[in-house]
This record gives structure tokens, C-alpha cells and sequence, in this order.
């Protein structure tokens, strides 16, 4: 199976936490706002489940092949 890429908006980041909740091997706080652990991961539903949790969609779940995973329109 193919890695994805993993990116935060930092600018749209709101900082709620919930990414960190959902996928804490996944993602950080830092500086009040989110950030990956690791752009480039292991396909894991908890980043789908976080990206699509966000409030603000600040976190992008992209395929090996470019195609966005989350959030989906």
C-alpha cells in the first residue's frame, strides 16, 4: 500500500485540538497550533477521521499519487 501525505494550513489552524484527540500518533500541537508528527505516513483511518473532523479543514490527506483523501467536498 502506498504512503500518503499529510500538510496543515497552519494559517487556518484554530488550534481546537481535535486532530491531536483523534490521531495523537499523528498529529501535535505547536505553538497553539496543529502539525503533523510526520508529513509522510502509513495509510491509518484515525488521519482520514481527523482531517474530516477539523473545523476549519486545515489538515489535507493526499494518496502517493496526489489525489486528496480528506477532507472530502
Amino acid at each position: 500500500m502506498s504512503r500518503w501525505t499529510v500538510g496543515v494550513d497552519r494559517a487556518a489552524c484554530l488550534g481546537t485540538g481535535m486532530c491531536t484527540s483523534i490521531a495523537p500518533a499523528h498529529f501535535r500541537l505547536d505553538g497553539g497550533t496543529s502539525s503533523p508528527v510526520s508529513t509522510d505516513v502509513e495509510p491509518d483511518d484515525a488521519v482520514i477521521d481527523a482531517a474530516e473532523s477539523c473545523p476549519m479543514e486545515a489538515i489535507l490527506v493526499r494518496s502517493a499519487d496526489g489525489e486528496v483523501l480528506a477532507p472530502q467536498p
